[in-house]
């Protein structure tokens, strides 16, 4: 059983606590914050977690410290919680950022920690339903041998996949998670957006979009990315896409150009003739 302590009790650390609990693998789970109330969420409504205000030293037999904290802030209280002492025996210090690697937590290295990174990539958008969402979930892990194998365990806990991120290579996974999360809420936001220019009225828009999202979720987890995708590119009819680009505001076809490019390099290319090909490099580069 995981005795955990948790320092930053906002969306993502809340949800993994939350998950982990559920998962009846903790036996006691302490949040840290800087608010001298606890948010209002089961855990603490429960009677789950204890809240502490401000910083401590995790008690003696912790078998991990997360601290889930922004990017910017980690610096500051990695040294914050070194100045507090040692290390619990057998204790790792691990972060949840996507981005930094585990050297941002050097101050408790020093002091006894082993150290790792434990990034979830899944979108986060609610500290309560976040913790359905990590179930099964792939995280991005590093860090010390000893971190890892608390990491790997927690992991584990949630049926979740451990992938194995270097420190010069976590910019580029964060690039992507935010590509595939992010950007992809945008996407379909705006979406929506076209479809109500087009007539549709606001819940019917939304409706159609998460339909089709979820359609081409299930085809992608059936056929892959590439025997997934449809559409006028694929089929090389340039015409329909010329149409759709001048329909289009300027940022719209912007947009649609660039990852028409995308859908193109991406498998498209090999399915239509040559000829059709360079007719739609010439047009995306027209409304590029």
């Amino acid at each position: 059983m995981e005795r955990l302590v948790i320092v930053g009790p906002g969306k993502v650390g809340l949800a993994l606590g939350h998950a982990l609990a559920q998962a009846d693998s903790v036996a006691s789970l302490i949040y840290m914050g800087r608010r001298p109330e606890p948010p209002s969420h089961p855990l603490f409504l429960q009677g789950v977690a204890e809240y502490r205000y401000g910083l401590d030293q995790p008690p003696e037999g912790t078998t991990a410290l997360i601290l889930s904290v922004p990017d910017e802030a980690l610096p500051e209280l990695a040294n914050a919680l070194a100045a507090r002492g040692p290390a619990p025996d057998g204790c790792p210090a691990i972060h949840t950022s996507g981005v930094q690697g585990a050297d941002v937590l050097e101050p408790l290295n020093r002091v006894g920690y082993r150290v790792g990174t434990l990034h979830p990539l899944q979108a986060i958008a609610h500290p309560i339903t976040g913790a359905e969402r990590l179930v099964g979930s792939g995280f991005a892990v590093s860090g010390e041998r000893e971190a890892l194998a608390v990491i790997r365990r927690l992991v584990s806990i949630l049926g979740g996949r451990a992938i194995q991120v270097p420190t010069h290579r976590r910019p580029l996974y964060h690039a992507a998670a935010v590509l595939g999360s992010n950007y992809l809420v945008a996407l379909l936001g705006r979406t929506a957006a076209l479809l109500q220019e087009a007539g549709a009225g606001p819940d019917e828009a939304v409706e159609a979009v998460l339909s089709l999202a979820q359609g081409i979720l299930h085809n992608v987890s059936e056929m892959g990315a590439d025997g997934a995708q449809t559409g006028p590119i694929v089929r090389g009819d340039v015409e329909a896409v010329e149409l759709h680009l001048r329909t289009l505001s300027p940022d719209d076809a912007r947009l649609y150009a660039a990852l028409g490019r995308v859908v193109l390099d991406g498998g498209a290319r090999s399915r239509i003739p040559p000829e059709r090909a360079e007719e739609f490099e010439t047009l995306f580069e027209r409304y590029s």
